[in-house]
Formats: structure tokens, C-alpha cells, sequence
């Protein structure tokens, strides 16, 4: 099993320095005497595991790019943004990709690709890479069914009920509740709010020197705990190895190897040749290039079944 990505171990960085980015709905509004469609943006911090939701009026692309400059200007610009493909919506409606073929990415990653910031897509047809924030746009599902809005809410009462909710997934605990209340959990509002509620304990106000100094010391401390809680009790939680020691050879080029397809059965599955491999920060290969008959493809490699042919140029066993 290979190590965790480096943003999932950012220790120390802003909240929202590594951020995934993904959409979700679609809901029906009333607006008037007629209803409307309206969609969801979840931005999480890949560190902290925070969320940040946004209502957005439809997939356009313009509606995308409000939508994510809307959150950074309430969050902070993010050094990286990882997404799936335009269309690649994983778990989607058919509304849903019917809205986001309409979607110009390259245009998106115009407006928000600089210096500061890079935009990192998933490979097609790879929803595991994408599983930190589909576990999370699931979370907020189930908590929309909870709350049970309106059959068809307002914009308003939409708007007002993912507020609602992304405080109550922000309040969830990273780490095992204490039996006492001598350390409560750690939540992702301690690094937004500095406590799980948002709510801060009240101090009496005071101008002096000395006093500004103690109360950014104190902060400061303050912040460092958070720190060192989330590396001694939530790190180790999210960094075991339960499975997987064994180390496997990994896809390369000039293997022939099937492309699994589930809008296909499995005896019609098309078969390729790899042409090129990509691999991870950390040298693992995590997808490749494939050439088929009817194309060129890029697939993760949990989508390849290599078969037991012998690679070109390579010795029999």
C-alpha cells in the first residue's frame, strides 16, 4: 500500500491549501409559479478534511467560475485544486452529465491556473482518486434528507440549509471522542473557528501592549495544539496499513492489458497495448496510456488487467 499523498499530510499549511473540488445535485427550487434546477459546489481541504459549499444556479461555465471565486474569496486561494474531468461527475444523474458536457474546463483552468495555484485532474473513469470528496458529498446528502427541506425550497431556504449543514459536517470529530470532557475531539472547526461550534470562549478587552503580545501568544499556542493533536491522534489514524504488504509488479509499457468498461460486458471489454505510464509523486504508477484499436485512451491502472502475454523484447520465464 503506498504512502498518503502529500496533501493529505500538509501539516502547518492554511486550511484550504490543498482543496478538491467537485459538483452535486441537481435540486428543484421554486422560483415564482415555476421550478428551476440548482447544483452544489463542495470545495474540501484535503488536510483538514473541512468543507466549504456553495450554491450554483446551473453547470455553465461561468456559473463554475463564480462559483469558485466565491470561495476563495471567503477561504483563501488554494496553492492546488484537484478535480475530476469536466464530464467525469462520478455517481452522477443523467441530468447531471447532460449539464456538465456544457462545461468549458479549459476555460475554467484559465481563470484559475497561476503561479500560485496549479488545477490537478483525476484520470477518466478513476472515482476512487476522487473518494475524498465523494465521501464527503455523500455526507451532505444524508443530511439534506435529515433536515428534510421543502419538496421544492426557495433559493433562499436552499442556500440557508447547506450553510446549515456544511457547519454541522465541519463539526463532526476527526479523532475517538474522550469519555471525559477533559479534551474534547478534534473537529474541523477547531482549525476555521478555533472550537468545534465556532463559538469562542469569552476575554475582557484590554488595549496594553503587554496584553496584545499575551493574546497572540496566545493564539498562537492556541493553534499549535490544534497542530500537534491533529499529527499525534488524527495522522496515525488515517496512516495504517491493514493490507497490501505484498509488493506487485506494476503496469508498464508494452504490456497488453484489457480495459474494464462498465457500460460494457465484460466479454467486450476492449484489449490494448500500454504505450506510456504515468506515475505518482511518489514513482508508483497510478495511470497510463493505452492504445486500442479504436483509439487512444488514458485509464488509472486499477482499470487494466494485464494479460500473461510476453512483453516485447523481454525473455520467457
Amino acid at each position: 500500500m503506498a504512502d498518503l499523498p502529500t496533501a493529505r499530510l500538509a501539516a502547518y499549511s492554511p486550511p484550504f491549501t490543498h482543496t478538491g473540488i467537485d459538483f452535486f445535485g441537481p435540486y428543484e427550487v421554486t422560483v415564482g409559479r415555476r421550478t428551476e434546477k440548482r447544483w452544489g459546489m463542495l470545495a474540501t481541504c484535503l488536510t483538514i478534511r473541512t468543507i466549504h459549499l456553495e450554491l450554483v444556479p446551473s453547470l455553465t461555465t461561468d456559473s463554475c467560475i463564480m462559483a469558485i471565486r466565491n470561495f476563495m474569496a471567503r477561504r483563501g486561494t488554494p496553492s492546488v485544486i484537484y478535480s475530476d474531468r469536466g464530464t467525469n461527475f462520478i455517481g452522477a444523474s443523467r441530468q447531471m452529465k447532460e449539464a456538465a458536457a456544457a462545461v468549458n474546463v479549459d476555460d475554467i483552468m484559465k481563470e484559475f491556473t497561476s503561479v500560485d495555484t496549479t488545477w490537478s485532474f483525476n484520470p477518466p473513469l478513476a472515482p476512487h482518486m476522487g473518494g475524498s470528496w465523494e465521501r464527503l458529498i455523500g455526507s451532505v446528502k444524508r443530511n439534506l434528507q435529515k433536515i428534510n427541506p421543502p419538496r421544492n425550497p426557495t433559493d433562499e431556504v436552499l442556500r440557508n440549509v447547506l450553510i446549515e449543514v456544511e457547519n454541522t459536517i465541519n463539526s463532526r470529530p476527526l479523532t475517538h471522542v474522550p469519555v471525559d470532557d477533559s479534551a474534547p475531539a478534534l473537529t474541523p472547526n477547531h482549525f476555521l473557528l478555533g472550537s468545534s461550534n465556532g463559538i469562542k470562549p469569552y476575554t475582557t478587552f484590554d488595549d496594553s501592549s503587554s496584553a496584545l503580545r499575551q493574546n497572540i501568544l496566545a493564539s498562537q499556542v492556541l493553534a499549535n495544539t490544534f497542530w500537534k493533536r491533529w499529527l499525534s491522534d488524527y495522522l496515525p489514524e488515517i496512516t495504517k496499513r491493514s493490507k497490501w504488504f505484498c509488493q506487485t509488479t506494476p503496469v508498464a509499457v508494452g504490456d497488453v492489458v484489457v480495459i474494464a468498461d462498465p457500460r460494457l460486458p465484460r466479454n467486450c471489454w476492449p484489449k490494448g497495448k500500454v504505450i506510456e505510464t504515468h506515475p505518482g509523486k511518489d514513482g508508483e504508477v497510478r495511470s497510463a496510456t493505452v492504445r486500442t484499436s479504436t483509439g487512444v485512451y488514458v485509464r488509472a491502472v486499477t482499470k487494466l488487467a494485464v494479460l500473461d502475454v510476453r512483453r516485447e523484447g523481454s525473455k520467457p520465464a
